[in-house]
C-alpha cells in the first residue's frame, strides 16, 4: 500500500512539473555586478550571510569592499555551521529586522545559502516556524530578494527550491521545498573558489555529480532536465580532476561552478533519491558534510537499484567520456560506477562513516524513508528497514 500511494504520488508530480512555476535565477558573472543589481532595488542595506571560515579567509573581503565603493551598507552574520540550524536562522533574521535590510547574500556552500533561504522565510512568515514549513510548497509568500554567491562548486544550492536545515534541540534535519526559496540572482564568478581546498574542491564536485545523477535515474525527469543532468556530467568529468589539483585553474573552476548550476537546475525539477536522502540524515545526526557523505554513499545506492538503471547509466557514462553507444548497457553501468569509485581513490575519500554507531541505524533509516518516500522519484522503492543496508555497508567496509 506504501508504495503504490508513493508512486501514485510521484506520478501526479511528475504531470504537474511541466505547469509548475518553476524559475531560474539570473547569472551575474562577477561579484563588481552586485551593485548595480541592488541599486537598481532601491536598497542600500544588505545583509550578508556566510561562515567564519570563509571570513576567516578574506573570501568576503572583495565583496564587502565592492559594496562599500558603491554606498551600500553589508551587516555580516558569519556563524552559520556545517549543517545551518534554526539557531543560525533565527539570529540572521534578527539581524536582518534590526538593521532595516532590504536583500539578503547567501555566500559561501550549500549550508550559507540554505540559512540565507531559510532566514528569508522566516523574514517574509514570522509566524510561523521552520519546522511548519518543512515538506513542500508551504511559504505561498514572496521573499525579500535573495542573491547566492557560491564558494563551492557543488551544492547546487544557488538554484534549488530547497533549504535544509537543523533542528537545535532534537539534531534532526528537514527539508524546506518551496518556488520562493530559489534565489533570485547566482553569482558565478571563479574567483571565488580559487582558495578553495582541493579536499572541498572534490567532496562538493562530487555532491554535484551526486545531484545530475540521481536526477537523471529518477521517473520524473523533463527533456531540459536531462539535458541539464548530462552536461553537468560531462563537465564534471573533463574539469574536476584539473579543480583539485590546480586550484588557481580559472578555467577548471568555471566549469565546475557551470557544472553544479546544470546539476542543481536538473534535480530542482526532477529531485534527488536515496543517496540524498541518508546523507542528510548522517549530517543531522553526526554533522557529516553533505557533500562528503553523498561521494561516499552513491557507487553504494547506485549498485543497489541494478539493472533497471543501466540504460541510464550508460547515457551519462557516454557523457563522462568513459563508453560509446556500442558498449552493452551492464558493461557501461559498471564502468560507471568504476569510474565513480576510482575518482573518488584519487580524491581521497574512503567507503565509511565512521561516526555511524549501529544503535543509531534504525532512527537513521526511519528519517531517510520520511524525508524520500513518497517524494523523491527514485528508480526502485526502499522502506526504512531496506534503507538499514547502507548505514551498515558505511560501518563495515
Amino acid at each position: 500500500m506504501k508504495k503504490a500511494y508513493c508512486r501514485t504520488f510521484q506520478t501526479v508530480l511528475k504531470y504537474a512539473i511541466p505547469i509548475l512555476p518553476y524559475r531560474q535565477p539570473a547569472i551575474i558573472g562577477s561579484l563588481k555586478n552586485i551593485p548595480a543589481v541592488l541599486h537598481g532595488l532601491s536598497c542600500d542595506c544588505v545583509l550578508l550571510i556566510t561562515d567564519a571560515g570563509i571570513r576567516s579567509l578574506g573570501l568576503t573581503d572583495r565583496l564587502e569592499q565592492i559594496l562599500a565603493e558603491n554606498q551600500i551598507e553589508c551587516i555580516v552574520y558569519d556563524k552559520t555551521v556545517a549543517n545551518p540550524t534554526s539557531a543560525n536562522v533565527e539570529e540572521a533574521r534578527q539581524l536582518y529586522l534590526e538593521h532595516d535590510c532590504g536583500a539578503l547574500i547567501g555566500f559561501g556552500g550549500g549550508s550559507s545559502m540554505d540559512c540565507a533561504k531559510a532566514t528569508a522565510a522566516r523574514i517574509a512568515k514570522p509566524h510561523q516556524s521552520l519546522e511548519q514549513m518543512k515538506g513542500i510548497l508551504k511559504i505561498h509568500k514572496k521573499l525579500p530578494t535573495l542573491i547566492a554567491i557560491p564558494t563551492t562548486a557543488g551544492t547546487g544550492s544557488e538554484t534549488t527550491l530547497a533549504a535544509v536545515i537543523t533542528d537545535d534541540e532534537t539534531r534532526h534535519k528537514y527539508v524546506i521545498n518551496d518556488f520562493p526559496l530559489i534565489p533570485r540572482y547566482a553569482v558565478l564568478d571563479p574567483r571565488v573558489t580559487l582558495s578553495l581546498p582541493p579536499f572541498i574542491t572534490a567532496t562538493t564536485g562530487m555532491d554535484a555529480l551526486t545531484h545530475a545523477v540521481e536526477a537523471y535515474i529518477g521517473n520524473s525527469t523533463t527533456r531540459e532536465t536531462r539535458r541539464y543532468a548530462l552536461q553537468a556530467v560531462k563537465l564534471i568529468f573533463q574539469n574536476l580532476d584539473a579543480a583539485y589539483e590546480d586550484g588557481s585553474d580559472l578555467v577548471a573552476r568555471r566549469n565546475m561552478l557551470r557544472a553544479s548550476y546544470y546539476a542543481g537546475c536538473a534535480f530542482t525539477e526532477s529531485y534527488v533519491g536515496y543517496v540524498h536522502a541518508v546523507a542528510h540524515s548522517l549530517g543531522g545526526a553526526y554533522n557529516v558534510p553533505h557533500g562528503l557523505a553523498n561521494a561516499v554513499l552513491l557507487p553504494f545506492v547506485l549498485e543497489a537499484y541494478g539493472d533497471c538503471i543501466h540504460g541510464k547509466l550508460h547515457r551519462l557514462a557516454i557523457a563522462a567520456g568513459l563508453v560509446d553507444e556500442a558498449t552493452p548497457d551492464d558493461e557501461a553501468a559498471r564502468l560507471f560506477i568504476e569510474a565513480i569509485q576510482e575518482m573518488k581513490g584519487r580524491f581521497g575519500i574512503g567507503d565509511t562513516i565512521p561516526e555511524i554507531r549501529e544503535e543509531d541505524i534504525p532512527r537513521l533509516a526511519r528519517h531517510a524513508d520520511r524525508e524520500a518516500n513518497p517524494l523523491y522519484p527514485v528508480p526502485v522503492l526502499m522502506n526504512a528497514r531496506e534503507l538499514e543496508a547502507f548505514y551498515e555497508i558505511l560501518r563495515e567496509k
